[in-house]
């Protein structure tokens, strides 16, 4: 299935990043993980991100979320600058606008399934039931809704996976990234979670997907293609992703 264009906000840029490099170490044995990257992603479109291991994929995500700041170059998040925001600020910020899958799925052994969901939404002053009542429908949205009491070592590690993303998805974010989100599902369950946020960016989020595979970068609007850090080409789906990894794979 091809991803379309959202009609809410289609306009708005959520996520601008201008001449991005993020170099790790120094001299002869530093390691350039990005390297001038210029890219935007707006309000109802995702953006697929390819390329072979190494090539700086999920740099890429850790720049656009806060979690990691560029050696040099500037990233604007609903045009803030992240670099001129506080520790503080940034964390608030991901909290209010980001939602991140991360490949490590990073859930919290001590809590439930729901209060997994709900932690950000309770560190953002929202009352604890009316977090929980959230936190259900963003489970039922991924068919979790029956397993929200239990912890994540009761979990499949394909169910641990989707609440991560229902964790991701809950409350208003407005970018969402997802790194490689479907790597512990099966088939029809990652087509369904790729669906759940293809849905949230037709409704005006803006998103930008990880993937090593052309199916699921079907999904997207637009497919960038990264090699030694840098952005090589773009392509959308119709032009075809295949093609991207032919060219350059």
């Amino acid at each position: 299935m091809t991803g379309q264009r959202g009609s809410d906000g289609a306009s708005a840029l959520v996520l601008e990043m201008i001449d991005v490099s993020r170099t790790h170490g120094a001299g002869a044995t530093a390691v350039h993980a990005l390297r001038g990257i210029d890219l935007q992603v707006r309000a109802g479109e995702l953006v697929a991100v390819m390329g072979p291991s190494g090539s700086g994929k999920s740099t890429l995500l850790h720049l656009a979320g806060g979690l990691d700041s560029p050696t040099d170059g500037t990233v604007l998040v609903e045009a803030r600058d992240l670099a001129a925001l506080s520790a503080r600020e940034r964390a608030r910020l991901r909290r209010r606008s980001v939602g991140y899958v991360f490949q490590e799925l990073n859930l919290i052994p001590a809590l439930t399934a729901a209060e997994n969901v709900a932690l950000p939404l309770e560190l953002d002053g929202i009352h604890a039931k009316a977090a929980r009542d959230v936190a259900l429908r963003a489970l039922d949205d991924v068919t979790l809704a029956d397993i929200a009491d239990r912890y994540p070592d009761d979990l499949s590690g394909g169910q641990q996976q989707r609440v991560a993303i229902a964790r991701a998805l809950v409350g208003e974010r407005r970018l969402l990234l997802a790194d490689e989100p479907t790597g512990a599902l099966d088939s029809e369950t990652g087509e369904s979670v790729l669906a759940l946020i293809r849905t949230r960016c037709d409704r005006g989020a803006a998103g930008m997907l990880v993937t090593h595979e052309a199916r699921h970068a079907a999904w997207a609007d637009r497919v960038v293609f990264l090699r030694d850090g840098a952005i090589v080409d773009e392509s959308t789906p119709s032009g075809g992703a295949e093609s991207l990894l032919g060219l350059h794979g």
